[in-house]
């Protein structure tokens, strides 16, 4: 198995390694390394004399983003798995293809049946989980990951990919909600919330992957739309997403506090 430190990963998204340097760390021959990166969503690139990563070397508007939802039947990998996942790949403001399913499933707890819609009779039904993760692995190829709560999806989507026996995810990351805590003013940032107020997808559907994907890809552009100028790639981008300071929040709305009115003026 192949991994590279975090050490490694800053200097391959900012100035590169040195081919000589870099292609010493890999245990394999680097053709076969870099290869074997790649299948897990990772792609490096020798510029020259420099390798780095093809995100540092790809602007914003020709990267390939895959935005991805999943529901689950619990909130720990390594004891729940994915009951449904929906992508959606953006390049360059375009929606160009997307991908959904449920996955089997023999037990789906009654409040997350509630909230999702999702029964078990309809999973009972759905391919199993390693034909789903295959496929998805393919769809995802090495986009860009992005997710509202990147975090939560990403993980749970490379446990799964580990459990059937692929290598966790490698792909590079982005939270919308840390995007759009730097680009836009808001009260909340939960993607339901920011649908409402925003207006971004009229027919969203809250917790069925493909939907809240759609909702998540609408935010996505409306937040690309906002950002600085001097943004030139997908590396800074995830930059910006993280270190970036946060704009302050919104405060709510007082409640206009209704006066009672006198004896005679009531209805």
């Amino acid at each position: 198995m192949i991994n590279l430190d975090p050490k490694i990963m800053t200097r391959l998204s900012k100035n590169g390694i040195p081919q000589k340097e870099f292609e010493n760390l890999l245990p394999l021959p680097h053709d076969l390394s870099l290869e074997l990166l790649r299948a897990r969503g990772l792609n490096i690139l020798l510029t020259e004399t420099l390798y780095r990563l093809e995100t540092a070397l790809t602007p914003i508007d020709d990267t390939l983003f895959c935005i991805v939802d999943i529901e689950t039947n619990g909130s720990k990998p390594s004891h729940h798995q994915i009951i449904e996942v929906g992508a959606v790949k953006l390049r360059n403001g375009h929606i160009i293809d997307t991908y959904e399913s449920l996955v089997y499933c023999q037990e789906i707890p009654k409040q997350i049946q509630e909230i999702t819609g999702i029964q078990t009779e309809q999973t009972l039904s759905a391919p199993p989980l390693a034909k789903v993760m295959h496929e998805l692995r393919l769809f995802l190829g090495d986009a860009v990951f992005v997710g509202h709560d990147a975090k939560f999806d990403y993980n749970f989507v490379s446990a799964m990919m580990e459990r059937i026996g692929l290598g966790g995810l490698l792909n590079r990351s982005l939270c919308t909600i840390a995007l759009a805590e730097r680009t836009i003013e808001s009260e909340r940032y939960g993607l339901a919330y920011l649908n409402d107020q925003l207006e971004l997808y009229k027919e969203a559907t809250h917790h069925r992957a493909l939907s809240d994907a759609m909702t998540t890809t609408k935010l996505l552009k409306r937040t690309l739309s906002l950002l600085p100028h001097t943004l030139k790639n997908a590396e800074e981008l995830i930059t910006f997403s993280k270190e970036e300071k946060r704009l302050k929040r919104m405060k709510p709305l007082k409640k206009a506090v209704k006066e009672v009115p006198e004896e005679g003026e009531r209805k």
